[in-house]
C-alpha cells in the first residue's frame, strides 16, 4: 500500500477525499436477490429487520421514509477474509453482485436519543467506528445501538492524521482505543477506520499488532443532505461502503442526526439499493 497522502487520495477517489478533508474542521433484492437493472424499490407491505424483528411500515412513515427492502441473506463464504498474518487488509468495497451497500458511522460526538429510537424502529444495520475523545462523554449512549446488532469498531483515541505519526504513536492511538472499546462494550473490534482515510504501512502494521486485521475505508460519504461519490456519475455500486458521522445541528447546519440518516436512506433506496451489515460479509481471523 502507498505511504503518502497522494497515495491515499488515489485509493479513495477525489469525492471521498475532499469529504474527508472537509470533516477535519469538525472532528479533526429481495431475499432472493436483485439485478442491476432493478429500479427504485417501492417498499413492501411488511418487512423484517436484520435480527428478524418485524418492522411496521408505519415506523418508516413516521421518519418520512418508504420501507426499505430487506437485505439478502449473508453469504456463508464471507467475501472479505482477514488474516492474523501480515499487515491489516485495506478495503473500501465488498465483492458482491447484490444491490447492497454498507453504512458506517464515525466518531461519536453527537448522542441524539431520537436516533436510538429511529435505529430501534427501522432496524437498518450500520457499523460504529468510535473515537474515544468523542465517545467518552457518554459511552452508555452507544450500548442500545450495539444491542440492535450494530458492531463497535476502532477509530483511534484522538483522531490524528495517522501517517503524520511514527509507528509507536500510531500503535498507541489504535491499541489505546481498542482497550477502551473492549472494556466498555465487551467486544473486540477487528476493523479500523483511519481518520480522514489517511494511512501508511505503519498504520496497517500497528493495527495488526493491536489485534485488528481489517482497515475499512469508503466510496461515498454523507454530507448533511447530499452524498459525495467516488463515481463521477454519482452512482452507488454493489458492495460500496458509505461513511457518515454522529453529528448534530451545529455540524449539520441545523439538521439533526435523524434527518441526516433519513436523507442517507433516501439516497440509497432511490438507486434501488438496500443496506446490509458489513460484519456479515467480513470473516475475522480464527
Amino acid at each position: 500500500m502507498g505511504t503518502g497522502i497522494s497515495a491515499a487520495f488515489g485509493r479513495l477517489g477525489a469525492g471521498a477525499c475532499c469529504a474527508a478533508l472537509l470533516l477535519a474542521g469538525t472532528a479533526a433484492c429481495s431475499a432472493s436477490g436483485a439485478s442491476e437493472k432493478d429500479g427504485p424499490h417501492k417498499g413492501p407491505e411488511n418487512i423484517k429487520g436484520k435480527d428478524g424483528t418485524q418492522v411496521d411500515p408505519s415506523a418508516w412513515k413516521k421518519w418520512g421514509l418508504k420501507p426499505m427492502r430487506p437485505a439478502p441473506p449473508a453469504p456463508a463464504d464471507k467475501p472479505i477474509k482477514l488474516s492474523k498474518k501480515g499487515p491489516a487488509k485495506v478495503f473500501n468495497t465488498v465483492p458482491t453482485k447484490e444491490k447492497i451497500v454498507f453504512v458506517t458511522i464515525d466518531d461519536g460526538a453527537e448522542k441524539d436519543p431520537k436516533f436510538v429510537e429511529m435505529a430501534r424502529e427501522l432496524r437498518v444495520p450500520f457499523s460504529m467506528f468510535l473515537m474515544n475523545d468523542a465517545a467518552k462523554t457518554n459511552y452508555a449512549y452507544f450500548k442500545p445501538l450495539q444491542a440492535l446488532g450494530n458492531h463497535v469498531q476502532n477509530h483511534t483515541l484522538t483522531h490524528p492524521v495517522m501517517r503524520s505519526l511514527g509507528p509507536e504513536a500510531q500503535k498507541q492511538q489504535i491499541c489505546g482505543d481498542q482497550s477502551i472499546l473492549v472494556r466498555q462494550y465487551t467486544t473486540k473490534p477487528y476493523l479500523f477506520r483511519p481518520p480522514y482515510g489517511m494511512y501508511n504501512m505503519a498504520t496497517q502494521e500497528a493495527a495488526a499488532s493491536c489485534g485488528i486485521h481489517g482497515i475499512a475505508l469508503w466510496r461515498e460519504s454523507m454530507q448533511i443532505h447530499d452524498m459525495q461519490y467516488d463515481d463521477a456519475g454519482k452512482k452507488l455500486h454493489p458492495g460500496d461502503i458509505i461513511l457518515a458521522h454522529f453529528r448534530g445541528p451545529k455540524e449539520l447546519k441545523g439538521s439533526t442526526m435523524t434527518q441526516m440518516f433519513a436523507a442517507l436512506l433516501k439516497h440509497i433506496t432511490k438507486q434501488g439499493y438496500t443496506v446490509a451489515r458489513l460484519e456479515d460479509y467480513v470473516r475475522p481471523p480464527a
